[in-house]
């Protein structure tokens, strides 16, 4: 099941979310430029590493890009290969664009990422000793799919899903679609065994989780919860109205 586009139009463009996007493109060719040996240094030195950050293990000086705690944010913007940029970039681009345009600019890079920090943090929490490094943008993903299934879950998404060997295209409501991502990871995250390399299953559950929590405290005032699609508005509300818990 992979979704296409939704049918929620935005207020205003998705500055934040383009500039995301961008980065995240950006940083992924860099790693593309540079040699087999300095790709993997570079995953390592900027990739979170629980063992490193948690259980006091250390890299090789050689390894050392930023300081421990930068690699939170960094780790967000590396990607693995074309797959793993690919489809969270799809997912960041058809949700992230709503949840940016239900609260101010500002307040959507907070939370997108807290919620990025609340999926490492996770990820840490279920295998504190890991020495694998975690890169990628799918946990402050999740938390923005978290947010959106709280504020839009009737809002359709045109969504692709194999029927065997044919490809069709239905137009599922968003609880159908993010509901069904949530518990792919839960599934996967409970059977995969501790300490194999892969997908970061927890990340993704922790960041879900993050979003759903977080997005009370961060959303504008005039923005409700459990919405119907947002239909095109013809005037911009008021700053008053705009202005959410914390400007």
């Amino acid at each position: 099941m992979i979704p296409l586009y939704d049918d929620n139009p935005t207020r205003r463009l998705a500055i934040v979310t383009i500039a995301i996007v961008t980065l995240c493109i950006a940083a992924f060719l860099w790693q593309l430029s540079l040699g087999e040996i300095e790709y993997e240094r570079a995953v390592f030195g900027l990739g979170f590493i629980p063992a490193v950050f948690f259980n006091g293990a250390s890299l090789s000086p050689d390894l050392v890009r930023v300081p421990k705690e930068i690699t939170l944010l960094t780790s967000m913007f590396l990607h693995g290969d074309v797959l793993h940029i690919g489809g969270n970039m799809l997912y960041l681009w058809i949700f992230g664009n709503n949840v940016e345009d239900a609260m101010s600019r500002l307040r959507f890079i907070a939370f997108y990422t807290l919620c990025g920090v609340a999926a490492a943090f996770a990820q840490a929490y279920a295998e504190p000793s890991s020495e694998i490094p975690m890169i990628g943008a799918s946990g402050a993903i999740s938390g923005v799919l978290g947010a959106y299934l709280i504020l839009y879950p009737r809002a359709t998404v045109t969504t692709l899903v194999p029927l065997g060997i044919i490809l069709t295209t239905f137009r599922l409501p968003a609880i159908v679609v993010l509901g069904f991502y949530i518990l792919i990871q839960v599934v996967s995250a409970v059977l995969t065994p501790a300490g194999e390399p892969g997908i970061a299953w927890w990340a993704h559950i922790g960041g879900f989780g993050a979003g759903i929590l977080l997005i009370p405290f961060f959303k504008d005032r005039d923005i409700p919860f459990f919405a119907p699609p947002r239909a095109v508005q013809s005037a911009q509300p008021t700053v008053n109205q705009r202005r959410g818990p914390w400007g």
